[in-house]
Formats: C-alpha cells, structure tokens, sequence
C-alpha cells in the first residue's frame, strides 16, 4: 500500500461513516452560568430511611409490573397504563421560569409538558421555543408516585394517577431563586397527607420533586418513591435528516456504568439493574429528560413497554418509614433540558456521557473542552472551530510536514513510476520489483506518509463528533450567510469550497498509477461535495479549514523538494 492508496483509504473510511449515518437514521425512520443549585447539587434533600427500610418488592420480571386496576389495588403497584388513558384528564397547572415553560397535571402530578425557552424549535423558527416533552403525537412525559409494596392497599399510596388538589394553576418566576408547586393528596382514612411539591431553580434546568407525608394515623406509614419517563418510540423529527444519532434510553450504575437502553429492549422488559448509585434517561440529538435519585440512596432502575408503543425507564428508591404522629419527606430530581456537559456533571456522576461521542470520548470530550475554551474568548463558535482546527494542524505539523515529504518525492518519481506501467503492461511482478528498485536508489519509502495520516485519524473522527453532538453549536451563527452551524449551509458555498480544496490536493499529490483508482481519486471531490452539502455548515467550515491549511502546507514542502532536484 502506497501513500496514495492511504489517503483513497482514509477519504473511503470517512465517506463510510457518512454512509453508515444516513443508513442508521433510514433504519431508525456563549456558555451560561450555573446556577447556585446546580453547583451545589450535592446538599439535596435528605431522604429519612428507617433502620428497617428495605428495598420496594417488586415482581422480578419488570420494574413497574404489568397488572390490571383490581391486582394494583391489592398489590399496591402502578397499574398498566391503557392507550385511552395516555392523555391526562385533570387540570392543568402552567409553570414559567427563566428557562422552563412547564405543564403539570393535577392527574397524577405528571410532568405532561416542558419547553426551552432559551433553545429554538429549529434553524427556521428561533424565536418558537424548543419543545422536549408533550403529550402530542410524539408522546413524551415523566412521572413519579409512591407505591407501598405486597400486601399494601394501592389506595393508601398516590402513585402516577392519583388526584391531588391544587390552590393555584399559573406560577410564574419573577426574580427569585426558587420557585414552588405544591399540590396535597389525602388519605383521610388512615390519616395521611402527603404534599408533592414540583421545586423549580433559577438558570437551571433541574427539577426537585418533593414528597412530605404527614402522618396523624395510628400505624407506621411506609412508602417506596418511583420516577419514570414514558415516551413512545417516534425520533423526533432531526433539524439535518442526513444525520442520524441516538433516540432512547440510556441507564447509569456505579457498576455497569453508562448503558444505552433501546425501545427494543424495553419491549422485552429488560431485567431490573440494583445500583448502589445510578439514574436513567431518555435522549435525543442535543436533549434529554433524566431521573435522578439522590447519590447516597441504592435505587432499582427498570424498564418496560407500558403498552402499545410507549416505553418507560425509571428509578425505584428504598422504602421509608414515617411513624405515626410524625412526618417525613422522599424526594427524587428530575432533569429536563439541552445536554450541556457542564450543568450535566455538576447533577450526576456520569450524567455527561450523554452527549454520546461514541468510541472516542477520551479524545473527543478533551477536544470540546479546549474548543470550549476558545470560545469563551472569541464568543463566535465558526471562530473557535477554526481556530481549533489549525491548533490541532500545529500539534501534527511534524508528523504532517514528514507525509508531506514523503508524497514530494513520490510526485517526483512520478514520470518514471509512469514509464514502469508502460514498459512492463500487466506483468506486475517484474514492475514491482523496478519499483522497488527505484525505491532504493532514491533512498524512497513508499510508506512514509502513512503512519502520520493514520495517527491523526481518530483525531479528526472525534472532532467530527464534537462537531454533531455539542449542542452548544445548535443554531450558533458564524458570519455572512451562516446563520445557524448545525444546520447545512444554504448556499452550498462551503460544500463548495470543500469540493475544490480536495481537487487541489489532488494535483499536488502523485497520481496513481493505477487506472482503476485515478478514476475513483477524480470521482470522490465530487461524491464528498454532494454527501457535504446536507451536512452541518460547521462540520464543512472544519473540513475546509482542514483543507485549505494542509494545501499550504503541502504546496510549501512540494515546492521546496521540486527547486532542490
């Protein structure tokens, strides 16, 4: 293998994972500050666990198991949810904050609605926030309840379709840190009351969920909190349709640590994972929803198929006990927003790896956090990735400058390669072997340039990733017609462009002796601009800087070998 058939190699393998991208996705239909919340996430609220607290008794084929009303109201489980009962029918409470608009439900107390107020619906509609959650077609919702384990009465116990009785249904945030939703249950006949309060945070995009039982009966009351998120398994409707990423859900134990989840293995009810420490999540490109129990709780996470084409993953927590005459509070936090790694750190441990890198996290997440670092001086995400892309062209200038030289001499040799293929025709072995020959005279390695393209190309995929997964650069503008950088360019200038720079390098590097891979090498400009065109503006502006650099670059050593013959 020649350094030619390295780069038809490297530009096949990236085109390959262009191709595998669009299969998947056939197959599959600046910076805030955080919040003082956030940054103290580790002081939430205590969860008081009676020395004979023990985990919930659940069956062991499924979290929330599959039983009809009259067995949950003996075993004291959620019930199956019907298809006819997927929508919500009790009142709806609106909850405004800085960065949330949020629907509630007295019906359970659901989460039935949440939009981004901050983060547009797309590159078309800005100015419309970005709606995560809902009940519409693309069903999506989380829920929480208590249930009371075997032997329990369902009634005593408000789980996710439990009535509770509100004051008040428009809260809005106007300035303060913190904003309340309380809504009461009662069970008057064992002398419960149970308050569950939604706890809103200004700039932040977590969620507390309080539980306080009151218990004036006559026997200890015990309890086990669970949360959920439901969906069905449509992927929402992808701003670039030619790229594809994950849409499901993704689970994290201090064991098996991060695990994606697919809907196909919540249809088969996959099995219940103890953790010492973990939480689960649905996600999609650039946003999640996330229930977080406390660190310091051993939770049971689960999944299912609550019932045609809706699919949960959930978080059971250890049972409390509240005494009679006393009270107690079980508490769980939900997170409901972009995936952005600094606010998804501080939450949870692990909570990061949802924005999925893939295989080369280790160099990816090192990749956007300096291209995060420039951006916090330059304040223009088309800037930083530009400035990042000849950062990284100055850590493999050596390695760049060695292939370079070594695709020089090739080109120079090039004439007499030529007259081999017309002396010797199809005898290949007599033409390697004066090949070869004039290798040695030369003082020639036809492998030269390999090992310093092949060092820098899990470099360049994580970027490639860093590029589609940073949700920082959704709809971030550059200059001129680039408006919106994870969005293809309107114009296909840059497509374009990119096209061109790899003609370019293709007159400066040795042309192949083979016919069959002349033709492919003048083809790919062409497949690459139209494969480019569909692809995010700031993955080509990457691409072309990429391009444009190592054309100097390239020109520059080609030309100082040609002078010294």
């Amino acid at each position: 293998m020649d350094t030619q058939r390295l780069i038809l190699f490297v530009a096949l393998s990236f085109l390959s994972l262009m191709l595998w991208d669009a299969w998947q996705l056939e197959q599959g239909a600046g910076q805030p500050q955080l919040s003082q919340a956030e940054q103290q996430h580790a002081q939430t609220f205590s969860v008081p666990v009676a020395p004979e607290a023990r985990t919930v008794d659940i069956a062991t084929g499924g979290g929330v198991p599959r039983v009809s009303a009259p067995e949950a109201e003996q075993s004291g489980q959620p019930r199956v949810v019907a298809e006819s009962e997927m929508r919500a029918s009790g009142t709806p409470i609106h909850v405004e904050t800085d960065l949330l608009s949020v629907i509630i439900n007295s019906e359970g107390g659901d989460l039935r609605q949440v939009d981004l107020r901050q983060h547009g619906q797309d590159s078309e509609h800005k100015n419309i926030p970005f709606r995560l959650m809902s009940e519409d077609d693309q069903f999506f919702v989380a829920q929480t309840g208590i249930m009371g384990g075997k032997g329990t009465v369902k009634s005593s116990y408000p789980d996710h379709h439990a009535i509770y009785e509100v004051e008040q249904t428009n809260f809005v945030m106007a300035g303060e840190e913190e904003l309340q939703v309380p809504m009461v249950w009662h069970d008057d006949a064992n002398g419960i009351k149970i308050t569950k309060t939604y706890i809103f945070h200004h700039n932040s995009y977590k969620i507390d969920v309080v539980y306080h039982v009151e218990n004036s009966g006559t026997t200890t009351w015990k309890g086990g909190l669970y949360g959920q998120l439901l969906r069905n398994d449509q992927t929402p409707e992808a701003e670039n349709s030619f790229i594809y990423t994950y849409t499901g859900g993704v689970t994290y134990t201090n064991s098996e640590h991060y695990q994606k989840v697919d809907f196909d293995e919540m249809a088969n009810r996959a099995p219940i994972r103890n953790a010492d420490k973990g939480w689960v999540a649905m996600i999609q490109h650039y946003f999640l929803a996330a229930v977080v129990p406390d660190s310091n709780l051993k939770p049971t996470l689960y999944t299912d198929q609550q019932s045609s084409g809706h699919y949960a993953i959930g978080a059971i927590l250890p049972v409390v006990s509240v005494p009679a005459g006393e009270s107690g509070d079980l508490a769980i936090q939900l997170y409901t927003g972009p995936k952005d790694q600094e606010r998804l750190e501080l939450l949870a441990e692990g909570l990061e790896l949802t924005v999925d890198y893939g295989w080369l996290t280790f160099l990816a997440q090192p990749l956007f956090w300096i291209l995060n670092e420039i951006q916090d001086v330059v304040s223009n995400w088309g800037l930083s990735i530009i400035l990042l892309t000849i950062l990284i062209k100055l850590v493999f200038f050596k390695l760049s400058e060695t292939s370079y030289r070594s695709m020089a001499r090739m080109r120079k040799l090039s004439p007499r390669l030529t007259s081999l293929k017309e002396r010797y025709g199809d005898d290949r072995q007599k033409m390697n072997e004066a090949m070869m020959k004039i290798y040695r005279e030369e003082k020639v390695n036809p492998m030269g340039g390999c090992l310093p393209i092949l060092v820098q190309i899990p470099v360049f995929i994580a970027l490639y990733w860093v590029l589609l997964e940073s949700v920082e650069i959704r709809q971030a503008p550059f200059m001129l017609w680039i408006q919106d950088l994870s969005a293809k360019d309107p114009y296909y200038i840059l497509p374009l462009l990119m096209g061109g720079s790899m003609l370019i390098q293709q007159r400066l590097n040795p042309a192949p002796i083979d016919p069959i891979q002349q033709k492919v090498m003048m083809v790919l400009p062409v497949v690459f601009t139209v494969f480019f065109a569909f692809f995010p503006a700031g993955l080509v502006l990457y691409w072309v800087v990429n391009n444009v650099i190592s054309i100097s670059q390239q020109w520059y050593i080609t030309k100082k070998i040609e002078a010294a013959g």
